[in-house]
């Protein structure tokens, strides 16, 4: 194994662009821990990173907005 390989692990970012939101709320039903909705209904996040235990269900909630108001954005640590 390379030390290339051994680089420091990769987060996720959570991108919102509230101004797409529809209100859905699918993203909250499928990750509540990440994805929380407003007195408007609209989307936001209390925090820029998705915490590990949560990434594959922050990655479907993201993939199920239907108005693609979500973005998931891979960063080195």
């Amino acid at each position: 194994m390379s030390s290339e390989n051994q680089s420091s692990p990769v987060k996720f970012r959570i991108v919102t662009d509230r101004s797409r939101c529809c209100g859905y709320g699918l993203c909250a039903t499928l990750c509540p821990e990440v994805y929380k909705l407003d007195a408007e209904g609209l989307v936001y996040v209390e925090g820029e990173f998705i915490p590990a235990e949560f990434e594959n269900e922050a990655k479907e909630g993201a993939a199920a907005c239907p108005a693609e108001a979500i973005i998931i954005e891979e960063v080195s640590a």
